[in-house]
């Protein structure tokens, strides 16, 4: 009983280790996976790599290892779904490293990535000039994502003549999973009683709502519950 309680005891000490070695060693290193994929491959590998290799451990404290630690996995899943807070520690948080076309050399910093990388990295999506950058975002998986100046965008105003003026913004969540993002009221500072005014003006409550984002165009867009489709195009197996 001691041992078994030992093993559950370890798993979870093994959890909270890796989350903290994955969130040191940086989104760069566990590119394509989150912190929670990241943990999960490594610590089900290394048990079954035990269940295969070591003859020294019985196999019922194998199964009780392997069983305890599909039981964090899911339970951390679920309890991402239901809280944001929780879904940012598991699997971080994407990070703003060129905003406005300035490079932040701090988010870098703390990122432990380089110019080369950012510039490798930005290569690999056909930008050769960092000029055309108006936002670029390190993403949870490890990737970059990038929004390009205006004039440089696909099929762009540039190449017909046309020309605008009009900023681009840097997209805010403003609602994720019926909950407010208080965060970014406060860091771009709006208000819930402006927010109460866009939905009074749409005719919806705060509690129809699943997702808001303010876009690059500075438009709202709202996702709702109820989205009313009655034959979709596919569906989550």
């Amino acid at each position: 009983m001691l041992q078994t309680l030992e093993i559950i005891f370890r798993c979870f000490l093994a959890f909270v280790m890796l989350i903290s070695i994955a969130h040191l060693l940086g989104k760069q290193t566990i590119s394509q996976m989150t912190y929670h994929d990241f943990i999960a491959t490594l610590m089900l590998g290394a048990i079954a790599g035990n269940l295969t290799f070591n003859l020294a451990i019985s196999i019922k404290y194998i199964i009780v290892a392997l069983l305890t630690f599909v039981g964090i996995l899911f339970l951390s899943t679920l309890l991402s779904l239901k809280n944001r807070n929780i879904r940012a520690l598991l699997s971080g948080e994407p990070t703003v490293i060129i905003q406005d076309g300035l490079i932040l050399e701090g988010n870098l910093k703390k990122l432990k990535f380089t110019m080369d990388s950012l510039n490798q990295a930005l290569r690999e999506k056909d930008i050769f000039d960092i000029d055309e950058v108006e936002y670029a975002i390190m993403e949870t998986d490890g990737h970059i994502s990038v929004l390009k100046k205006l004039p440089h965008r696909s099929t762009t105003k540039k190449d017909i003549g046309i020309f605008s003026h009009n900023k681009s913004f840097f997209p805010i969540e403003l609602v994720m999973d019926g909950q407010i993002v208080e965060k970014n009221f406060t860091q771009n500072q709006l208000t819930k009683s402006w927010l109460d005014a866009e939905l009074s003006q749409r005719g919806l409550k705060l509690e129809d709502v699943s997702y808001c984002v303010r876009g690059t165009n500075n438009q709202l867009y709202f996702d709702l519950y109820k989205d009313n489709i009655h034959s979709p195009v596919d569906l989550e197996s």
